[in-house]
């Protein structure tokens, strides 16, 4: 990069203190790489529902504006007032978002680890991904395999990370099978494969006929319809044939969660050789990790005393878990990157599109099979 050009486009958020939320782009300069960082020219960068959750800040999108220019759109809406508490930290601060990503490294410290990656297609967990450069440390990075494309590796880190650290979670407390929520995700999709890889029993739950049909092709041999009838008899016979007793929860809100605590108690008591008025002593717990569901969590206790609920975040996990065994996962998502961490995504935005009220319509969707790539260098040319 020349230093005359040392400036690239990104996508911010800005949350007013007033409850405005205002989505635009900003020129932001690129800093010369210390030794161990490189610069990496973004070419994909997943719309997670994280990310979805930082960029638009709760407002309802659907009663957005669009202002500006055509090459420097600016959207605004409004955050309801209930969230601005919540919010505190980030009011008047313009946010850069994007957790993870993947592009061409450009620029290279003088540190042999981050000069081996010069050139190279690499994935980043830097933040700020929805940039045209981001300059990142060398550990935040991950070398795709030779022939992988940015877009084949934007999802690296986020999905697969959560998916393996739900196993070693279940491996660490002592479970011997696994339930998840929302199953039909690109990120449930990722856990079914690890499991039927290696050889973990694991309950899937999904919402339509349409997505048990999808998992079933994919080898998941327990999947249960929450809108089915019959939903929770057939949720206690699988617990019963896997003997699950940890759950990853997706959605977070309403009646689920108790749910699924009530139909692992079912399944141990099936089981119990005596009666105890305290319920079956064996510890059942569900993780929440997501909030697809906004309401508050519904818990009818009929389910003994030995359980818990409680929040499940991927980056604490990690951090918890330590640099050598994160690293052993973060290698096993790039050696099979192209099976069991692949990612099906339903289209790529620009920068520019990604500020225009009908494309938000559509990547703003948090559905199973609609998740969207931003490339920030789409249609500009490369410095």
């Amino acid at each position: 990069m020349q230093n005359s050009a040392r400036t690239g486009l990104q996508l911010r958020s800005l949350v007013k203190n007033n409850g405005d939320l205002e989505l635009s782009l900003i020129s932001v300069p690129t800093p010369v790489p210390a030794a161990g960082e490189v610069v990496v020219r973004a070419k994909a960068a997943p719309l997670n529902p994280s990310d979805l959750g930082l960029l638009f800040a709760v407002a309802d999108m659907t009663k957005a504006s669009q202002r500006g220019t055509k090459d420097q759109p600016l959207i605004a809406a409004r955050v309801p007032d209930a969230a601005l508490k919540s919010m505190a930290t980030r009011l008047d601060l313009s946010m850069p978002v994007g957790n993870e990503g993947a592009g061409v490294v450009v620029e290279a410290g003088s540190s042999e680890a981050a000069q081996a990656l010069l050139g190279k297609t690499v994935a980043a967990l830097g933040g700020a991904m929805y940039s045209q450069y981001r300059c990142v440390p060398v550990e935040q990075c991950l070398l795709l395999p030779a022939g992988a494309t940015p877009a084949e590796g934007a999802s690296s880190f986020v999905n697969p990370l959560t998916a393996l650290g739900m196993v070693e979670t279940m491996r660490s407390e002592g479970h011997k099978a696994l339930v998840h929520t929302a199953a039909a995700s690109n990120l449930g999709q990722m856990l079914n494969r690890i499991c039927v890889k290696d050889g973990i029993s694991l309950v899937n739950i999904v919402r339509s006929q349409g997505q048990v049909d999808l998992l079933r092709a994919m080898g998941a041999a327990y999947v249960c319809n929450s809108n089915s009838p019959n939903f929770m008899q057939d949720l206690i016979e699988a617990l019963s044939a896997t003997g699950a007793t940890l759950a990853f929860d997706a959605i977070g809100g309403g009646k689920l969660a108790g749910q699924i605590l009530t139909c692992m108690e079912a399944a141990l008591l099936k089981k119990a050789t005596q009666y105890s008025r305290y319920g079956s002593t064996t510890h059942k717990q569900v993780y929440i990790y997501g909030g697809l569901g906004q309401g508050p969590v519904e818990l009818n206790r009929n389910f003994g005393m030995a359980w818990g609920v409680g929040g499940w975040l991927i980056t604490p996990f990690l951090q918890k878990l330590g640099p050598a065994a994160t690293q052993r996962l973060k290698q096993r998502v790039a050696t099979e990157l192209k099976s069991t961490f692949a990612s099906a995504y339903a289209g790529e935005v620009s920068l520019v599109e990604a500020l225009d009220l009908a494309t938000i319509a559509v990547y703003g969707q948090i559905t199973t099979g609609h998740k969207y790539l931003i490339n920030p260098n789409k249609g500009l040319s490369a410095r």
